[in-house]
C-alpha cells in the first residue's frame, strides 16, 4: 500500500474512533494490493460494535470529509460485529477477500 493511502486510512480511522465503537478497520482492494491507478477508490472495511441511523450518517459524513480533503474517493463497507459473527455474511466472498488481502490500519 502506498504511504499516502495509509495516511488517509489512519486519519479516517482516528476520526471514526472518536465516536464509533470500532471493532475492525482495514484497507482492501486495489490500493491494499498496490495495484491502484489514479482513478481507483480507497476501499475501507469498517466493523463497528453497533450501528444505528445516526451512526451510519456520521460515518458517511466523516468518510466524505476525509476523502474530499485528500482528493480521494473513499468507499466504505460497514458492518456490525453481530452481522459478521451471526449472519450468513460471515461466509460471504467479500468478507473472505477482506480477511485474506485486507491491510489492518
Amino acid at each position: 500500500m502506498r504511504a499516502k493511502d495509509l495516511a488517509i486510512a489512519r486519519e479516517l480511522k482516528a476520526r471514526l474512533a472518536r465516536f464509533a465503537g470500532l471493532v475492525d478497520f482495514k484497507v482492501f482492494g486495489s490500493r491494499a494490493r498496490a495495484a491502484a491507478d489514479t482513478d481507483s477508490d480507497l476501499d475501507i472495511f469498517i466493523a463497528v460494535e453497533s450501528l444505528d441511523g445516526e451512526t451510519r450518517e456520521k460515518i458517511s459524513e466523516i468518510v466524505w470529509e476525509v476523502g474530499f480533503q485528500n482528493e480521494t474517493v473513499i468507499s466504505p463497507l460497514i458492518f456490525t460485529r453481530d452481522e459478521l459473527e451471526n449472519s450468513p455474511l460471515r461466509s460471504s466472498p467479500i468478507i473472505e477477500v477482506i480477511a485474506e488481502e485486507g491491510v489492518a490500519v
